[in-house]
Formats: C-alpha cells, structure tokens, sequence
C-alpha cells in the first residue's frame, strides 16, 4: 500500500546503532483488523481510511512494513520482582519506528506479539486476542482518565491458533503508541556490560528526546534522574488517585518518558486495601496497590546507579551521594503530587497544614470497610453540600465515616467556591467509571468467541469516564459478590 500517511524520522535506529537487532515481524496467514484506533491515527497524522483494512491489518501485525519503517528489537536488563536479568529485550515486539503527530510530538509505533527474536529466551514471540484487547482497553481508559499512558492504535488477529496453558488461543498483535520505549532496563543493559560511553549516548538520547531543558546543563545526568524522578511520582500518584494496580513493576516496565507501560496483570481496585494483588505470579505480594510508591522508588534507584560514572566519573562517593540525594527525595515528590491530587478530588483548592492527615485519615476509613473506592470519591460532590446519604450507604458501618465527615466539611468551609462549582470540579477529577475487572473479563470472554459487542460497548464507556449517563448505570458497580477473587495473568 502507499505510506498510508507514515512520514518515519527514526531517531533510534539511526542514533544508536548497537542497542537493537534489526528485525521483521513473523508472516502470518490472515491478518484482519478487529479494533482501529482511528482519532489516535488522525492525531499521528495517519490515513486512518487507508489503515483501517487488510493491508493496515498486515502492517500491524508485522507482516509487511510501509516505506521508511526501521523495524528492530530494541535491547534492554531489568530487574523482575527483585532478580536481575541482564538481558531481556523485545522478546515478541518489534519498534516499527517513530512519527512526529500533530502536535509535534515524537512518538514510537511499536508492535506486540509480532514474532520471535533474538531476545524471545525460548518464547513463542506471539500474543493472544484477550491479553491484546486488555491491553487496549486498559490504556484507553487510563488514557480517557487523563493518566500518561501508551496508547492502543490498533489491535488485529492473525489467523492462527497460539498455544497457551488452556489450549489454542486466536493469535493477535496489538500495535501500541508510546512517547518512547526507553526504559529503566535500557540503562541496566550497558551499566551491567560497563559500557560506559554507551551509557553516556543512551542517556544523552534520552536527555534530547524528552528532557531537552537539560540539555546544555553541566549536571544534566543528574538532571534526567531527578526529571524522571519526578515523573514517576506524579504518574504512581496518579495510579493511586484512580485505584490502578499495575501488577508487574519490573525496572523493564518503569519507562524514562513517565508513561505506563505494558498492561499485563493489572486491574482496578473495588474495596480500597493496600494489600491487594491481582498478579497470579506476585505471591509475596511485592506489587501491591499500597507497595507502588515504595517500588518505584526502588526501581529509580536501580536508574541512578547506572548513572554514576555519568554523575561524576572522578569521585564514585560524590557521585552516589548526589544520586541517593535525589533517590532519598522521592517519598516527599510522591507525597507533594499524590496530596496535590488528593487535595483535588476532596474539593479542596488551598492547602492547609493538616490535609494530609485529612487524606490519609479517610482512607483509614476506607480500609476498615468494604466501601467501593470509585464509587465513594464520586459520591462525595453530593455529601460536601449535605447529602451524605448515598455515601454512608457505601459502608458496611459508617461510625468511622461519620467521625471524618464534619472534620472535611468544616474544612471546606475554610476553602473557596460556592458548592455548586465545587461539585462540578470534583466530578471532573473522580470518574463513573473504571474498568470494573469483571466488566473486562466478560467482554474479553465474549470478544475470543467472536462477539466484540460487548467490548466495543465498554470502550465506549470507558472513553468518557466522568460523565454520567443514563442506562450505564451497571457499568459503575463493583463486582458481584459471586465473582469471587480475582487474578490476572501475564498474557501480551
């Protein structure tokens, strides 16, 4: 087919030799198109037209490149729940290469499941439909909660049957769109090699792409740690605010753009409880929803020590005390975006001493009790101006609510707006609406049947989650209590 709209300026294939394999994608037998992205491929500057067909099926799922693609699998290290692996890669994903959008922005167009390389370490290098469609769920709607994601530009079926646990599954590719694919492990990969230089170009790379303030500076190693430092915090934070459990928060999965990446085990919290795990291979509970914060942290630190001969390479106590400055600095960057956030979704446009004990004491609460933690922020735009009734019934017993409700009123009175505007603002930062884990697992059901209605039925649900509208009135509650536990599995 013609370019389709592709204007490719491939930055990583061109600037870093030595950090990929150039690679194509596996021929597959009849790739189809099942969901396309098309507003994300009109912001790409894309045909969205031309794409959205067999041959953009074919481009998609690897099997044919439009003029101007530098496919590769790009190399990478990590640390997965807590062992180092000092070679991980592009198992089963290929970099197709990067466009500028519409707004001038870089972004990469990287496809999942597309076949085996040189890093797959005895995989099949293929995805299934289900795992794929998680995925474009989850990050549109991570993406429509205003959450820095990647994004899902199109998700096709190859016409083959992949092998999994449980038997054939449809395989599929999900072509996904990211700021970048530069990840904490990227750094790992040369710092375990003591590739210094490499190092000192891939960090220069990533300085240029997406921290270009730091350019000229003389510190600007320790500029990207603290930049990325604090990304990271206002993303976990964000993850926080919204109940988002990612599951798998290896240094590979931690990127430098502070994006999120790779939806593989993740959900939505219901009940808000540190403790909860989804992931069926987090038996330790290391990725729990309360332990996020914790592990990114420890994952930054894992970034800072590949660049301390970048840092000061004449003095290797300098330069680790200057990154465990910035390190150490973390809890109170997480805590100054996570209170901002919080402060937000309580009504609050002011700060006072005592908010963040006002925050942190509701969710004692909330942990005490099986009140849906979606539901309950939603409701509290009703009970700042009186009606606390519908928020109360959310409690199995609401003594501890009803000690923290006049302590947040009497605050609010102290604060500005009338509640009309306050209510207004509050809706707009606590949604309806989050994938609800069943509503997912029904529609990811359905959809490996061959009936996407009611995936298509959830997206759109999905893609405007704080309006309320009539009729999607089962979209916004918890699970049935016959849904039992809930586990998520590494699947794309």
């Amino acid at each position: 087919m013609s370019t389709a709209g592709f204007r490719f300026d491939n930055t990583y294939a061109r600037e870093l030799e030595g950090f990929y394999v150039p690679w194509k994608g596996a021929e597959v037998p009849a790739p189809r198109m099942i969901r396309f992205n098309r507003p994300l491929a009109l912001e790409l500057g894309l045909d969205a037209e031309a794409l959205d067909s067999d041959a953009g099926a074919a481009i998609f799922a690897g099997h044919t490149a439009p003029e101007g693609a530098a496919q590769l699998a790009m190399a990478y290290a990590g640390h997965q729940f807590g062992g180092f692996s000092p070679q991980l890669g592009d198992g089963r994903a290929l970099l197709l290469g990067e466009i500028i959008d519409t707004n001038g922005k870089r972004r990469d167009i990287h496809l999942k499941g597309s076949g085996r390389t040189p890093f797959s370490r005895g995989g099949d290098g293929k995805a299934v439909l289900g795992p794929v469609l998680r995925e474009y769920v989850i990050g549109e709607a991570m993406h429509a909660l205003g959450v820095p994601t990647t994004r899902a530009l199109a998700a096709v079926t190859t016409g083959e049957q992949v092998m999994r646990q449980d038997g054939p599954e449809p395989g599929a590719v999900l072509a996904r769109v990211a700021a970048s694919h530069l990840r904490v492990g990227t750094f790992q990969f040369f710092a375990a090699r003591g590739e210094t230089e490499r190092l000192r170009q891939l960090a220069d790379y990533a300085i240029a792409r997406h921290y270009p303030e730091l350019m000229d500076e003389p510190d600007r190693y320790l500029g990207l740690l603290e930049a990325v430092r604090d990304r990271q915090a206002a993303l976990i934070a964000q993850w926080m605010q919204v109940g988002f459990v990612h599951g798998v928060m290896n240094t590979d999965n931690m990127t430098i753009s502070g994006e999120t990446i790779d939806y593989g085990p993740c959900a939505f919290i219901d009940g808000y409880d540190p403790a909860t795990v989804f992931s069926s291979i987090d038996q330790h509970g290391r990725y729990a929803y309360g332990n996020q914060p914790k592990i990114a942290q420890w994952n930054l630190a894992r970034l800072a020590e590949t660049l301390l001969d970048l840092i000061n390479p004449d003095d290797s106590d300098d330069a680790v005390r200057q990154a465990s400055d910035v390190i150490n600095e973390f809890p109170l960057a997480y805590e100054r975006a996570w209170l901002s956030g919080m402060r937000a979704k309580l009504g609050l446009t002011r700060e006072e001493d005592g908010d963040l004990e006002l925050a942190t004491g509701l969710l004692s609460v909330l942990e005490t009790q099986n009140a849906d933690f979606t539901r309950f922020f939603r409701s509290l735009s009703s009970a700042q101006s009186g009606d606390a009734a519908s928020t109360r019934a959310l409690f199995d017993n609401p003594a501890g609510f009803d000690v923290w409700l006049p302590l947040w009123r009497a605050r609010l009175e102290r604060d500005q707006g009338t509640a009309e505007a306050r209510a207004l603002a509050m809706n707009r930062l606590n949604p309806v609406y989050v994938p609800r884990n069943h509503m997912v697992e029904a529609a990811l059901a359905s959809a490996t049947k061959g009936d996407l209605g009611p995936f298509e039925r959830l997206l759109t649900v999905l893609e405007d989650p704080y309006t309320e509208r009539p009729g999607l009135e089962v979209f916004a509650l918890g699970a049935p209590s016959d849904f039992g536990p809930y586990t998520t599995y590494c699947g794309t």
